[in-house]
């Protein structure tokens, strides 16, 4: 088995009421992000202004900077004036990610006492307002020299605050930093099902829709997809699954008369019922090591995935039902729109923004398609091709945000000519998906929660 069949990028994977909930969100769009990619995992937040410029070095459009200790691709979320970030704290001297373009899968031995933290910061100063320790301990399962052991990111409604931190389990806050409730999960083993020992650590993301908590745990053994209850944690469903590890986190998804729970998957990818957990339809094949979350738009549910034989792109009927695995031949059935076999993301979760569906690949291949039809529009390069891209897309106002895994953020317009606006750096190894709150970038870097904003000068360093 040769390593540059193996190639693991970072497993990134990369919520009062929920933008998701079946109440919506009443804040102004474009104002909270509570959950991995925003709102429905969408990826954006239009209605303010948003930088397209900047160079973090230099101060430039630098809102604030603070130092997050630890190492953590846990996404920064926003509700209101706050900001929810979480991280890992090892306890050996400074660990590093190793970033780049490269095919080893070793995981990373680190048999110290590691903290587990969940921070909150105000969105305006980036002060630290509280930080909780929810657990302490060596970690049950080794990470990717990429990963992190605070891999998934939180999810908010306005109420509560949810980490999930894999083996070490999953933990509910309220905004002002106290424990509600706690729930252990067991070992989550997650890795490259053909290399058990490769362990790689969890990275799928809890949502939040109304009264519950939904988590996909897709494992080495005893995988299951399932609902908590908010309020005190509470399992209300649990549906097993028969898949190889996956590092996606679920979407809700209402449209065609029914509310769904959508997972990425190899062997099984599906919808299930938001109430009872009951599968509604399933699909088989594609990528072997699935990580982007699905996402909605246009009446089509979009998935995609990569590694081995297949790197393809679904949409997805919202009504589908039963098996609707594609034949052979086939690129659509009842159940699939449209499909293609190469051209999926490894590690990003894709972007629709207007009529285009946006994805792109660890080397830097931006790819544009139409979201109804799947016509190819254009397929270009971002970089040079000798850095990785593991953080997923994000927009506003007609703006693409794409971040390398060394920190250059490119700035793309929206639409089917390809057109590189500005080049950004950050100044640090970016892995993480940025957050977009009332026309404030938020990344997450390996040191830091960055904000840009229009701003000349900094405000704190």
């Amino acid at each position: 088995m040769k390593s540059s069949t193996l190639f693991f990028g970072a497993l990134v994977l990369l919520f009062a009421r929920p933008a998701t909930a079946v109440e919506p969100d009443k804040a102004p769009a474009g104002l909270n992000w509570p959950a991995f990619r925003g709102q429905n995992a969408s990826g954006i937040a239009d209605g303010f202004p948003t930088p397209t410029a900047w160079d973090i070095p230099k101060g430039q459009n630098l809102f604030w900077k603070t130092a997050i200790p630890g190492l953590g691709h846990c996404s920064p979320i926003v509700w209101g004036d706050r900001i929810f970030v979480a991280t890992a704290i090892s306890g050996q001297k400074e660990p590093k990610l190793k970033v780049g373009l490269y095919g080893d899968i070793a995981p990373v031995t680190d048999e110290s006492v590691h903290q587990w933290k969940v921070y909150c910061l105000n969105k305006q100063t980036g002060k630290i307002v509280w930080e909780q320790t929810a657990h302490s301990g060596v970690p049950k399962i080794k990470r990717h020299t990429k990963a992190t052991h605070a891999n998934s990111t939180l999810a908010t409604d306005g109420s509560h605050v949810v980490a999930l931190f894999g083996s070490e389990g999953m933990y509910c806050y309220d905004l002002k930093g106290k424990l509600l409730w706690s729930k252990d999960l067991g070992v989550l083993d997650s890795g490259y099902y053909m290399a058990p020992d490769a362990q790689w650590e969890f990275g799928s993301s809890p949502v939040i829709y109304g009264n519950k908590v939904l988590v996909q745990c897709d494992v080495q053994k005893g995988s299951f997809v399932a609902a908590f209850d908010v309020k005190d944690g509470h399992n209300i469903w649990r549906t097993p699954r028969t898949d190889v590890p996956t590092w996606g986190t679920p979407t809700v998804v209402t449209d065609g008369g029914r509310t769904q729970v959508v997972v990425n998957g190899y062997k099984h990818i599906g919808g299930y019922d938001l109430n009872t957990g009951k599968e509604l339809w399933m699909l088989k094949g594609g990528g072997d090591i699935p990580v982007p979350t699905p996402i909605a738009a246009n009446g089509l549910i979009y998935i995609q995935n990569a590694h081995g034989m297949m790197a393809p792109i679904y949409a997805i009927k919202t009504t589908a039902s039963g098996d609707i695995s594609l034949k052979q031949d086939e690129t659509s059935n009842t159940g699939v729109a449209w499909s293609t076999k190469r051209g999926g993301g490894y590690m990003q979760t894709p972007l629709v923004v207007g009529d285009y569906y946006y994805t792109c690949q660890v080397n830097g291949i931006l790819s544009c398609y139409e979201a109804k039809s799947g016509k190819s529009i254009y397929s270009e390069r971002l970089g040079t091709g000798r850095t990785g891209f593991t953080s997923s897309p994000v927009a506003a106002n007609g703006n693409i945000y794409v971040a390398s895994e060394e920190g250059d953020v490119y700035v793309v317009k929206a639409g089917p000519e390809f057109k590189v606006a500005a080049t950004n750096p950050l100044g640090e190894v970016c892995m993480a998906t940025p957050a977009i709150s009332a026309g404030k970038l938020i990344f997450r870097t390996q040191d830091h929660l960055v904000a840009i904003g229009e701003r000349k000068t900094a405000s704190r360093k």
